[in-house]
């Protein structure tokens, strides 16, 4: 049965208007999205086809075009609509860490480290570098590596901290195909950063390690 032979009350597009996004399943908001289905299934059931197929949302917004192309129904086009709803998300997001703001909230921190690097498929190695009152001067990814490895050189971080002339930093790297809590590599990496930023009296405030939706924090955790 197509969408539109549902009860108006029961339809996702309807249902968000009236109740809120967050009142919709993840099958619904993907369906609101795709907005109609393929021969023989609507465009709730299509979702929970994507869903089903790739396991969770962050395996699916990380999908390349091959492997959202997968699914009957889908293509080029619904994987440009896509990447660009989520790019406008990582943008929106960003704007709350606007070069010139103080960083007071380690919540929108988090947030903007989710969009920006819980989806991404290599590891990448994020720098946010923050004057005397924990205003935002930049933020930059430093470095970017394979599915499970990436290098950092401490030299290279001292250096664009210099360069900016910031106070302090906050670190953050992603978990591609692992969970949030740090490895030993990860905390011997953080001690080497901390001794070497330390020379040129620039302190780092946090390290967060992103996992999909989940983010650790060293500070939290008392790893600092």
């Amino acid at each position: 049965m197509g969408i539109v032979d549902w009860p108006e009350h029961q339809r996702p597009r309807e249902r968000l208007i009236r109740e809120g996004a967050t009142a919709l399943s993840d099958a619904e908001l993907l369906a609101v999205f795709l907005r109609v289905g393929v021969r023989g299934k609507n465009a709730v059931e299509l979702a929970r086809d994507m869903v089903l197929h790739f396991g969770s949302l962050q395996a699916l917004f990380a999908a390349t075009l091959h492997d959202f192309s997968a699914i009957p129904g889908l293509g080029s086009a619904k994987f440009a609509q896509l990447q660009a709803v989520l790019e406008l998300a990582r943008r929106a997001v960003g704007e709350q860490l606007q070069a010139g703001q103080t960083l007071s909230s380690p919540s929108a921190v988090k947030q903007y480290l989710r969009l920006a690097l819980g989806s991404q498929p290599y590891e990448s190695f994020h720098v946010l570098f923050l004057d005397v009152k924990n205003r935002l001067i930049d933020s930059r990814e430093l470095f970017r590596g394979t599915l499970s490895h990436t290098s950092v050189y401490p030299r290279e971080v001292v250096r664009e901290a210099l360069a900016r002339n910031a106070a302090s930093v906050m670190l953050a790297h992603n978990h591609p195909s692992g969970t949030p809590e740090p490895s030993e590599s990860d905390l011997v990496l953080t001690r080497a950063l901390v001794q070497a930023l330390a020379l040129v009296d620039v302190r780092i405030l946090d390290h967060f390690v992103v996992a999909g939706h989940l983010v650790h924090s060293f500070a939290e955790h008392g790893q600092l």
